[in-house]
This record gives structure tokens, C-alpha cells and sequence, in this order.
């Protein structure tokens, strides 16, 4: 499977993503939220739609992935 720049962008937003959960599941702390100002600032609602379009975008990689595995056969 070749790596593109925007597989690279969005795998690392979901995984800041995931590491924010975390932080939001263990520990109540929405590192977003404090470093941009709060859950409803503008600039963190759009960090927020980031990661949704990442994890949109992700998931073309099991399209991507059967079709390797179909290839492998």
C-alpha cells in the first residue's frame, strides 16, 4: 500500500483525536477545549470537524486494505 501525504494527515489527526478521548474519558480534561479556548470556540469546533473528516476519510482505508488482501489471492 503506497502512503500518501493526506493518509499520513489523517491517521495523525485521528490519533490525536483518540488521545484526547482518552484524556476526556480517563481524566474529564478536553485538551482542545483548553488550549483554543473552550468547547465552543470557533477555532476548536474546527479542530473538532478535522478529526470527524479524518476519521470520514479513514475509512477508505478498508476499502483500500480488502482490496490488497484481494490481490494478495
Amino acid at each position: 500500500m503506497r502512503t500518501r501525504a493526506l493518509d499520513v494527515i489523517a491517521l495523525t489527526l485521528i490519533i490525536l483525536g483518540a488521545i484526547n478521548w482518552g484524556l476526556i474519558g480517563f481524566f474529564q480534561f478536553d485538551l482542545i477545549a483548553s488550549i483554543f479556548g473552550g468547547v465552543d470556540a470557533w477555532f476548536s469546533r474546527a479542530i473538532y470537524v478535522l478529526y470527524g473528516l479524518a476519521g470520514i476519510y479513514c475509512l477508505t482505508f478498508y476499502n483500500r486494505l480488502d482490496a490488497e488482501v484481494m490481490d494478495t489471492m
